[in-house]
């Protein structure tokens, strides 16, 4: 799955999409995602979250 996939992943639930965030940060990064945002229905909830350690 490359970037452009990952950037259109769809949840049933918050908790379902954070915890996929979670799980996949490092596949993300790894990927060239640099920060995520979670949306619902088009509403932003809450981001742009980084990827990268904070310093």
């Amino acid at each position: 799955m490359d970037a452009g996939e990952l950037a259109r992943s769809e949840f049933p639930s918050q908790s379902d999409a954070e915890s996929w965030i979670g799980e996949t940060w490092r596949e993300l990064s790894g990927s060239g995602v640099d920060q995520v945002t979670l949306l619902e229905a088009g509403r932003e909830v809450y981001g742009p979250m980084s990827l990268h350690p904070a310093d």
